[in-house]
């Protein structure tokens, strides 16, 4: 093959590749950003319990946290994860539900409850419809670690974005406190 040609295909598939990322790019920056206040994007996802959980469910009834993490096995995961099942007592003394949520399909979300002894639900997104409709879905197609408090009137009261794994379950039962959330009787 003569260089000249060669060097057009490089270039070409070079021109290709950008285009591409930037098509993409342009399509994430399309998607709005949810904030205090918005309503939550409804869900219906599985849980490592074997239970399928809606959002709407909740309604009217109890507030609900919702943590995103990346991936299940990874040390920061494995870390939040272990913290919210030895505290999540500080969590349980307020009327919410809370759960992890991940990209991860269910499988992996089920083996990773029970070696990490979760004593509430990791819920499963393989299709990252969901984790699309938070705005938590990273370019490299695992979701961020964030967590939404979301009301019993369905609405978002709060987004953290910069979760410590490691005290994950205090911080949790800190900022329910913080947003008033009824304590269970």
């Amino acid at each position: 093959m003569n260089t000249m040609l060669i060097i057009r295909i490089k270039n070409s598939f070079l021109a290709n590749a950008v285009c591409f990322l930037l098509i993409n790019l342009a399509a994430i920056a399309t998607v709005q950003a949810l904030e205090v206040g918005d309503p939550a994007p409804d869900f219906t996802l599985q849980g490592s319990d074997g239970k399928t959980y809606s959002l709407s469910d909740y309604h009217g009834k109890q507030a609900v946290v919702l943590a995103w993490f990346p991936k299940a096995y990874t040390s920061g995961c494995t870390i939040e994860c272990k913290s919210l099942a030895k505290n999540g007592h500080l969590i349980r003394q307020y009327d919410v539900s809370y759960f992890m949520a991940s990209v991860d399909p269910l499988e992996d979300n089920q083996g990773f409850a029970e070696e990490n002894d979760a004593d509430f639900p990791l819920l499963s997104d393989p299709e990252k419809k969901v984790a699309k409709a938070y705005d938590v879905l990273h370019l490299l197609g695992f979701a961020k670690r964030h967590t939404f408090y979301i009301g019993t009137d369905g609405t978002i009261l709060k987004i953290d974005s910069d979760v410590t794994p490691a005290t994950s379950a205090e911080d949790m039962a800190a900022t329910l406190g913080q947003l008033d959330i009824k304590r269970r009787e």
